[in-house]
């Protein structure tokens, strides 16, 4: 899995998206670096964090991977590490600091996000002190042991895992935590609805992180995360035979069949891929780039009364989506 994906960070971007900037003050101060020592003492290795609740730090258990000791630290106060509750399935660790005195960050739920909706993602890059931001949107949501993995196209750079993804009113929805390699990748984070589950686990002391997350694993990772390279790479026939298997293991995620809709309709199986595409909007009302497709599949057929109604959906969803289906459709407003 290695050689798929990697481990975080984050670039510095001019946002997109004018997100309000009490919000960008008020996520700013939950941000912090963490610090790390190597057990062989080669060097220091950093990451990013969450403080999401009094004197606790979310963020990726391997950025403990090597660590004999670490720290927590924010502009020029750092604050030690009492101990840390570890689920390196996930990739997530509860860093404990008693003596951290930072608010915390207001947690949001991925229960609420939808396809297409505008995210930020905060944190440090390349061991730089200060937080930097990006900006994109929700592109996927993978029901997985008992949440969603979120895929966002709020790009991060080597050095920052562990960073904070967050909705338009500031609210974390998500850790950044690996990307497929390549100039075009795919950006995931867990959801933060995991933390309650975290809060429950013992305390340990701060060690050389065991154990292998769930996205490391090359001999059960989960189907989202097979069909990211083919897709990238665009091996249509290859995505629609692992799409087929994917539906065939859960026919219930609507993920499944958008991808297998995506390589039907590359494969020129038209009327396969808007059958593919429906059954994906009726496990997903809210699958903008779903309704997208199934938009210019009416366009093309000069069907203007469907065209209108999932315009309209679209307006419901996403502007920006909106906008750009009415411009593929050649509508001079909306359709």
């Amino acid at each position: 899995m290695r050689k798929l994906l990697v481990y975080l960070p984050l670039v510095v971007s001019t946002p997109a998206v004018a997100f309000d900037e009490q919000t960008m003050l008020k996520v700013f101060f939950n941000i912090v670096q963490v610090h790390a020592i190597n057990i062989d003492n080669s060097g220091e290795g950093f990451g990013s964090g969450v403080v999401v609740a009094e004197h606790r730090v979310l963020t990726n258990c391997h950025v403990l991977h090597k660590a004999k000791s670490a720290w927590i630290s924010q502009g020029e106060d750092s604050y030690p590490i009492d101990g840390v509750k570890i689920d390196a399935h996930h990739d997530l660790c509860l860093l404990v600091s008693d003596r951290l005195p930072l608010k915390a960050a207001e947690i949001g739920s991925v229960g609420n996000l939808k396809d297409g909706m505008d995210v930020f993602a905060l944190g440090h890059s390349s061991g730089s002190p200060s937080p930097v931001m990006s900006d994109g949107q929700i592109k996927g949501l993978y029901p997985f042991e008992g949440s969603r993995i979120i895929r966002s196209s709020a790009p991060f750079a080597m050095g920052a895992s562990g960073s904070g993804l967050f909705d338009d009113n500031g609210r974390l929805v998500g850790i950044n935590t690996f990307k497929t390699f390549g100039k075009v990748a795919y950006f995931y984070a867990m959801p933060a609805d995991w933390i309650a589950h975290l809060e429950a686990l013992p305390t340990q002391p701060v060690a050389p992180s065991t154990g292998t997350a769930f996205w490391e694993d090359e001999k059960d990772r989960p189907f989202f995360l097979q069909a990211a390279i083919p897709e990238l790479q665009e091996n249509w026939t290859e995505l629609l035979q692992l799409s087929e298997r994917w539906v065939a293991a859960d026919p219930d995620d609507a993920e499944a069949w958008y991808e297998r809709g995506q390589a039907q309709e590359k494969l020129n199986m038209l009327e396969a891929a808007q059958q593919s595409y429906q059954k994906t909007i009726s496990l997903d009302p809210a699958h903008g780039d779903a309704l997208f497709h199934l938009g210019i599949f009416a366009s093309r057929r000069g069907d203007q009364g469907e065209m209108h109604r999932i315009s309209a959906a679209l307006a419901q969803i996403d502007r920006v989506i909106a906008e750009d289906f009415n411009k593929a459709a050649g509508c001079t407003a909306a359709c």
